[in-house]
C-alpha cells in the first residue's frame, strides 16, 4: 500500500512518515514547496498541511494551506482515499458541553481568530461532500510526544521539572486541554485509511486534563512545585471519543498514566543516561 504525507514536514506529519516506513510501507512526503504531488498517483493520503501558532498574522497562508491546496487536490488529484486532519478547536465556541461530531458549531466571520476555525470547517465541507465519498475527517485535540518537540504547555512545564526546578508559569490551574499521545493519533489515523472511514472522528483521550491536576501530579512525580501566576477560570468542551472508540476500538492513553514514563525519560536526559 501506497501512502503519501502533504504535511510532513510538521509534527504529526513527520510522527506519521517515520511510523509508516518503520511498518514497511512505501510513504511519499513531499517537500513543503514541492507540488508536483499533483501530477502523481498519491495512493492513501494524509492531508497535514496546515498552520497552527501564526495563523493569525498569516491569513492568506492560513487559507490556502487548509483550503485552496485541499480543493485543487479533490478535484484534480489522483488519490484512493484521504484523511483530513482538522482540530478539536472548532468546540471552543462550545464550552462546557459534550462535543461530539455532530454538534452544530458556532463560526463567527467579524471575529478575525475565528479565520482558523472558518478555513478548517471550509476543508471538512469539501472533504465530506465534494470528494466522492473517498475522504473524511480527523479533529485532533492537543497532541504530546513523550519528546515534547511540539512545544505548548507540556514542553513549559515538564523538562523544568525533571531538572529539579520550581518555578511560576504564566498560565491558570483552571485551564483544561484534552491531551492525546502522537502514536495513538497516528495508528488511528492509519486504520481510518485503511478501514475507509466516513465522516468526522474526534482523536482526543476523551478526558480534559486541567492544569492544576497535571501540576499536583508532576510534583508527586518530582518534588518540585510549579505555581500558576493567574486565577482564570475557563470551560472547555469535553471532547468525545464514543465514535472512534465504537467503530476502532479506539483506547487512547491518558496523560496523568503516562507522565511517569515522560518525566523519567526526561530525567535520564537531563542526566546524559
Amino acid at each position: 500500500m501506497v501512502f503519501t504525507v502533504l504535511g510532513a514536514g510538521g509534527f504529526v506529519g513527520a510522527h506519521l512518515v517515520e511510523s509508516l516506513r518503520r511498518q514497511g510501507h512505501q510513504v511519499h512526503a513531499p517537500a513543503r514547496d514541492d507540488t508536483r504531488w499533483l501530477e502523481q498517483d498519491l495512493g492513501q493520503v494524509f492531508y497535514c498541511i496546515g498552520l497552527t501558532n501564526d495563523y493569525f498574522a498569516r491569513p492568506f497562508d492560513t487559507v490556502e494551506a487548509h483550503t485552496s491546496l485541499l480543493a485543487r487536490l479533490l478535484r484534480d488529484g489522483r488519490f484512493e482515499r484521504l484523511v483530513y486532519l482538522s482540530s478539536t478547536r472548532l468546540y471552543d465556541s462550545l464550552p462546557g458541553q459534550l462535543a461530539e461530531e455532530s454538534a452544530v458549531l458556532q463560526l463567527d466571520p467579524s471575529n478575525p481568530r475565528h479565520l482558523y476555525d472558518l478555513s478548517k470547517a471550509l476543508g471538512e465541507n469539501l472533504c465530506l461532500h465534494h470528494s466522492a465519498g473517498r475522504a473524511c475527517v480527523a479533529r485532533l485535540a492537543c497532541v504530546y510526544s513523550d519528546a515534547l518537540g511540539e512545544g505548548g504547555f507540556l514542553a513549559q512545564v515538564l523538562p523544568r521539572a525533571a531538572r529539579g526546578e520550581s518555578f511560576v508559569i504564566d498560565s491558570s490551574p483552571a485551564y483544561a486541554r484534552d491531551y492525546v499521545h502522537v502514536d495513538d493519533v497516528t495508528a488511528l489515523l492509519q486504520a481510518m485509511l485503511e478501514k475507509g472511514a466516513q465522516g468526522i472522528y474526534n482523536l482526543g483521550a476523551g478526558q480534559n486534563t486541567c492544569n492544576g491536576d497535571l501540576l499536583a501530579a508532576v510534583q508527586r512525580h518530582t518534588g518540585v512545585q510549579v505555581t500558576c501566576a493567574r486565577q482564570d477560570l475557563q470551560q472547555a468542551p469535553q471532547v468525545s471519543i464514543d465514535k472512534a472508540r465504537r467503530e476502532f476500538a479506539f483506547q487512547p492513553r491518558q496523560l496523568l498514566d503516562h507522565l511517569p514514563v515522560m518525566l523519567e525519560r526526561l530525567k535520564r536526559l537531563h542526566h546524559g543516561t
